[in-house]
């Protein structure tokens, strides 16, 4: 077993694997940030869109319930080989896209759960719509909604992996080319063993963290 590990956990072999880790976080922090964005701004387009402007609020749902309906590794292979520019940020926009569907309806759940008597307080003291949004509304919506914002934190650290199959150098990628030169299938498990324990460690500490905001939060 000492000779499996001095094989596969070398210096370089261990930097490089590490780096690859290092882009999967990058990659995921990146979408999970512009899908925060994009999410709120498309829960507030079909929660709020009424009238003459229904129509954005029939664009959203679509968008929502289209990409929501997809597969993730689809859009990650039709962008990486039908548009142009840098394969990272073409990683990042394929994984927002897919992502921000998932977080419009986490932040429209949390939009459905703040009092009307919220907006009507609010207008009493001269607030405006975007007023009553920044300062009132989305706030206690984030707060809300972190336990669910948290899980798919997780399922996109665990979705970059799909990134393999396009050639990004995250974690499961660099992990793969270590595995090239191995021969027995003790090292191959003990690679594989070593990538779902590192996938784990990341996933648990992140679920433990949800389960002790909920408790936190139960408390009060």
């Amino acid at each position: 077993m000492g000779q499996i590990l001095i094989t596969i956990f070398t210096k370089d072999n261990f930097l490089f694997m590490m780096q690859g880790l290092a882009l999967t976080i990058f990659i995921a922090v990146c979408s999970i940030v512009l899908s925060l964005i994009l999410g709120t701004v498309m829960a507030m387009l079909r929660h709020f869109c009424t009238g003459k402007l229904a129509f954005l609020s029939w664009l959203a749902s679509a968008y929502i319930e289209f990409f929501r309906c997809t597969p993730n590794v689809l859009w990650i292979l039709w962008i990486r080989f039908t548009m142009n520019g840098d394969p990272l940020i073409k990683a990042i926009f394929a994984i927002t896209l897919f992502t921000t569907a998932v977080m419009a309806e986490i932040v429209r759940g949390g939009l459905n759960g703040i009092p009307k008597g919220q907006f009507e307080g609010a207008a009493s003291q001269g607030f405006s719509f975007w007023q009553t949004m920044f300062y009132i509304v989305l706030p206690q919506t984030y707060k809300s909604i972190i336990p669910a914002m948290l899980s798919q934190v997780i399922t996109v650290i665990k979705d970059t992996s799909f990134l393999k199959a396009v050639d990004i150098a995250e974690f499961m990628r660099n992990c793969s080319i270590v595995m090239a030169p191995l021969r027995t299938p003790a090292e191959i498990i003990t690679l594989y063993a070593f990538i779902a324990l590192t996938y784990f460690v990341i996933c648990f500490a992140l679920s433990c963290t949800v389960r002790f905001y909920q408790k936190k939060i139960l408390i009060k």
